[in-house]
């Protein structure tokens, strides 16, 4: 069995989606300073690194992130490639590659290559000024798309940068078509290195108890199934 790590690191050079809260991470006590322990501040916004929508992200009266059925976070995922030069996950791409039988979905476009600065930033201590840029021109799921997914009765979606959304669409369909249907969807994972197939997927977001519920960060992995 092997196991995937598709998280991507939160730091303060991670990117967010320009608005958004900015990480910070702050030594509230120190060992080398003459505390007891090390504890840590956290500071970033509920759609950090990788994260999950809940429906309550944009329906008023959605589903929270502390109400998500575990059973939808966890269990078999298929990942479907996009080829590189796809800028939109479109509705042909589900008809010819998604499986008729799926229930959670996972899209591999070039958007994972972008997170390798800031993987080699944190991992390898490596400096990159191109670890915090956020790319504007990134490859989402277009809405006819995101419907057909939810004619298939598809419960999580998946995609490889900070939004399902195109950048700048003036609109929210698609998070409206996906979230409306009490579709889970997980942002920001890093796919890179895994190939296209079926997986189990563990996704587990923060139990966020008190605000809007919209989303949290959530530690995620795919294990192979043999």
């Amino acid at each position: 069995m092997t196991i995937y790590d598709i998280s991507v690191p939160i730091s303060v050079s991670t990117p967010v989606f320009p608005g958004d809260p900015k990480v910070e991470i702050i030594s509230a006590a120190s060992i080398a300073q003459g505390d007891a322990a090390n504890v840590t501040t956290l500071k970033f916004g509920a759609h950090t690194a990788t994260h999950v929508d809940a429906p309550a992200h944009f329906i008023e009266t959605g589903n929270q992130v502390k109400n998500l059925s575990l059973d939808t976070l966890i269990g078999a995922a298929h990942v479907i490639e996009i080829p590189d030069d796809a800028r939109a996950v479109t509705l042909e791409h589900v008809r010819a590659l998604v499986p008729p039988d799926a229930v959670r979905v996972l899209f591999k476009t070039r958007n994972s290559g972008f997170w390798q600065p800031l993987i080699n930033h944190v991992e390898n201590d490596v400096h990159d000024e191109t670890a915090s840029h956020f790319h504007e021109d990134f490859t989402y799921i277009e809405p006819e798309a995101a419907r057909e997914l939810v004619r298939r009765n598809v419960r999580l979606v998946g995609l490889d940068y900070l939004s399902v959304e195109q950048f700048h669409a003036g609109n929210f369909a698609t998070h409206e078509a996906l979230l409306r249907a009490e579709i889970i969807i997980i942002e920001g994972l890093n796919l890179a290195g895994v190939a296209s197939g079926e997986y189990e997927l563990i996704c587990l977001p923060l139990k966020i108890a008190s605000g809007t519920g919209d989303g949290a960060p959530a530690r995620t992995v795919l294990r192979t199934l043999r």
